[in-house]
């Protein structure tokens, strides 16, 4: 209708138009004529502008007449929703509800009050500045709501007094209970190891033994029972449960009592036992569930065990883990290991070793072993190192002076990447993280990747490696390669500087010889003194220049104590000395009486690093765990990117709060 007046409106127009220009050509040859023909055409005007006039009138009342009945269907349909609605001010205070919503909320007097009084869980300010959430799900009472919104308002402002913001709750309870039913009625798998079977079976005698694994049986019986869940036992020490996933989730907040249970069987077992779980929930089916439990235990015995990991898809949740791992007498893994290793090392063109950022002397000692490994197999052997740090240095400075050739043995990562091929094998030492390794791209130049490690297993590892020794009961990981060298020789055909390499990274990783120091320790300290180490060489490697202890007493005379038993540094320098002075200083604080852990804080380029050293009773693992960081349980280090020294503090007192009060759960 309004596009026909249009058009008429403009034809109308035209036809005046006309008629004027046929008056003036008339004027010029009849002016009588053409004063009559002006007096028609100023009627024909006069009767347009009338008609058209009506006509906006007319359309007028008709849009007026629609608006009308248009509000009074709006009103009609808002009045008699069949959920509850409300209309907010800008300052959300309430200014109109339906009948529905006072239903919901149970009171009357509702009218000009702030919704976020009468309901604090609603997060209004979320749902209007996120422009792409339709609606947000929130609980009142006992009942699930989806909330949509929408502002009254032509320009969409919440700035201006005349805007209304309309709320419409949507009842989404039985959709969340039945989403919540689905969830606590998933498989989750467990696979379960007694960690130390043969261990507590030998250390037991004949008669307390099947005493002793009869409560072991039955103790976790109860546990799968108790959860309503299925128990079998396919190996004597391997056990597979299947429960649901609503009783995982109280396991979990108990933080998973049974592993103290075994803990405390006592039928006679000199040795106490203990147990490693993986649990695997959230996965596409059973079977997938039961490879993330396989994978979630693997972690657990390479974390030194006694201890739950739980793999939800990518996710992986740690508990217990608080003890330390007990040195395994056994050593039949060292010579499959070390035979294993040969085979690798013969069919290699080369052999490249790698050990983490700033190396240490377990490091580096761990590397000079492996090349030694190479070079008695008619191999060449390159240590991969970006610079030479303070905490090698020494060594380094003594190596280079007995055999100058050495030095065309240890490259740069970009020499590294221009040399490594297909048939080369790379032995990664003292790390299983790749991101933590030297230079993590190399570890795509080849699929030949050996792991040798003595840290706890963390989240991230390389999966991939075609051999893998992760032991951390071991001291260090120079003590795990002087093992592998034993056995990979039927004489040890060692330099005096590499037997001392090997020595002090074992002298360096177990305090002289006070911490995590075990049987075999000693024999491979042993085994290098007889290969030509010396304890006074090596005493020489770690003598320190003055104004290193300088700044070691600075750190302790400015240090403090929380919660009576842990001390808390600070080394104000950033220079290449930084980590060296830190975790040196950390090793001293714990000589403090009382003392049960000590962290010690400093710059490192834009990071701020932290060293973390423990007596035992405490895990500065999984402390500096929750921080991003690493290690096992008296030792670990964690880099803290983007944070003050201050902040990273605050951090670290979190943690270690975090950690206690779990102890406490």
């Amino acid at each position: 209708m309004r596009d026909n007046d249009f058009i008429k409106r403009k034809d109308g127009k035209r036809y005046l138009i006309f008629i004027g220009i046929l008056i003036a050509i008339i004027a010029y040859y009849r002016p009588i004529l053409a004063v009559f023909s002006a007096v028609a055409l100023i009627y024909l005007i006069y009767k347009y502008v009338v008609d058209i006039n009506n006509m906006e009138k007319e359309w007028t009342r008709y849009i007026e007449g629609l608006t009308e009945e248009f509000d009074s269907v709006t009103k009609h349909a808002v009045f008699n929703m069949p959920f509850p609605l409300v209309m907010l001010n800008p300052d959300y205070t309430i200014s109109w509800y339906n009948t529905q919503f006072s239903q919901m909320l149970e009171e009357e007097d509702i009218l000009n009050k702030k919704i976020d009084t009468l309901m604090p869980e609603l997060n209004i300010e979320d749902l209007i500045k996120d422009k792409d959430k339709l609606y947000i799900t929130t609980k009142y009472k006992d009942q699930y709501y989806k909330v949509y919104y929408n502002i009254v308002d032509s320009n969409k402002s919440i700035t201006k007094k005349d805007n209304t913001i309309v709320l419409y709750w949507i009842n989404d309870t039985e959709y969340v209970n039945l989403q919540k039913e689905f969830m606590d009625k998933k498989i989750a798998v467990c696979v379960a190891y007694i960690d130390n079977y043969d261990e507590v079976k030998s250390s037991t005698s004949e008669v307390n033994r099947p005493l002793v694994f009869a409560e072991i049986d039955k103790t976790i019986n109860a546990f799968a029972t108790s959860n309503e869940g299925l128990v079998r036992k396919y190996e004597s020490d391997k056990y597979i449960i299947v429960m649901e996933s609503r009783f995982l989730r109280e396991i979990q907040k108990k933080r998973f009592e049974i592993l103290d249970e075994i803990r405390e069987i006592d039928k006679g077992n000199d040795i106490k036992v203990t147990l490693s779980m993986g649990v695997g929930i959230n996965g596409k089916n059973p079977i997938e569930n039961y490879e993330y439990a396989r994978a979630a235990v693997d972690i657990a015995l390479g974390r030194g065990g006694d201890q739950v990991v739980v793999k939800d898809g990518n996710n992986l949740s740690f508990y217990g883990g608080k003890s330390k791992a007990v040195e395994k007498r056994n050593k039949v893994k060292s010579r499959v290991i070390a035979h294993a290793l040969v085979q690798l090392i013969d069919q290699a063109d080369e052999v490249f070793v790698m050990g983490h950022k700033n190396a240490d002397m377990d490091s580096f000692g761990a590397a000079i072993g492996i090349v030694n490994a190479a070079r008695n197999r008619g191999k060449d052997g390159y240590i991969i190192l970006k610079d030479i740090n303070p905490s090698i240095k020494s060594i380094y400075n003594r190596i280079i002076e007995e055999d100058p050739e050495y030095v065309e043995n240890i490259i740069t990562p970009e020499e590294a990447e221009e040399m490594i091929y297909d048939s080369s094998l790379l032995v990664l030492v003292d790390n299983h993280k790749p991101s933590f390794t030297e230079a993590p791209e190399l570890l795509n130049l080849t699929d030949k990747i050996v792991v040798i490690d003595h840290h706890r297993r963390g989240a991230e590892f390389i999966e991939d490696s075609v051999l893998t020794y992760l032991e951390p009961y071991a001291s260090s990981t120079c003590e795990l390669v002087t093992e592998v060298l034993y056995y990979m020789q039927d004489k040890l055909k060692m330099k005096k500087y590499e037997a001392d390499a090997l020595l002090a990274g074992i002298t360096v990783d177990t305090k002289n010889f006070t911490f995590k120091t075990g049987v075999r320790t000693f024999e491979a300290a042993s085994i290098l003194k007889r290969a030509g180490a010396d304890t006074f060489n090596v005493r020489q490697l770690f003598r320190d220049e003055h104004s290193i202890f300088i700044q070691k007493a600075e750190v302790i005379r400015g240090s403090k104590i929380i919660f009576d038993k842990i001390a808390i540094g600070r080394l104000n320098i950033n220079d290449e000395n930084s980590i060296l002075i830190a975790a040196q200083s950390a090793n001293e604080l714990l000589n403090i009486r009382g003392i049960e852990a000590s962290f010690v804080l400093t710059p490192v380029g834009d990071k701020i690093h932290i060293s973390g050293r423990s007596l035992g009773n405490i895990s500065v693992q999984l402390i500096l765990e929750k921080l991003g960081g690493g290690g096992h349980l008296t030792s670990a280090g964690v880099q803290v990117e983007g944070k003050t020294i201050e902040e990273a503090e605050e951090m670290l007192k979190e943690a270690i709060e975090e950690y206690l009060r779990e102890g406490e759960e």
